[in-house]
C-alpha cells in the first residue's frame, strides 16, 4: 500500500465516510480537517490487504492542532474509505504511538 495514493485521492476530496467513523469522531471531537490533514501529513504503519470489502491500513498522522491521530481507511484506488479515527492510547501502542505493543 501506498500513502500517495490515499493522498492523491484525499486532494480529489474521493473520501467516503462510514457511518461508524463520523460517529467516532463526533465523539472524540475530530473534525474531517483533522483527518484530511492525518491523510496529507501521514504514514501508513499497518496494512490490512485481506480486508473485505477493500485493502485497508492504519495511518498515523496529525490532527490540524498537531495532536497524533490514527486513521483506520480502507481503498478502492478510487475511494478512501474512512472507517474509524483516533487518538492513540499509549497503553497499546509503545512511545513513539505507531508501533503496537504486544499483548
Amino acid at each position: 500500500m501506498d500513502i500517495k495514493i490515499y493522498q492523491d485521492l484525499c486532494i480529489k476530496s474521493k473520501i467516503i465516510w462510514t457511518k461508524h467513523s463520523l460517529e467516532r469522531m463526533q465523539e472524540r471531537d475530530i473534525s474531517r480537517a483533522d483527518v484530511k490533514n492525518g491523510i496529507m501529513a501521514g504514514e501508513i504503519i499497518e496494512e490490512y490487504p485481506d480486508d473485505y470489502p477493500n485493502p485497508s491500513c492504519l495511518i498515523f498522522g496529525y490532527a490540524v492542532d498537531n495532536r497524533i491521530l490514527h486513521i483506520v481507511a480502507g481503498c478502492d484506488n478510487l475511494n478512501i474509505y474512512i472507517i474509524t479515527v483516533y487518538f492513540p492510547d499509549a497503553k497499546k501502542f509503545m512511545d513513539d504511538l505507531k508501533t503496537r505493543k504486544k499483548r
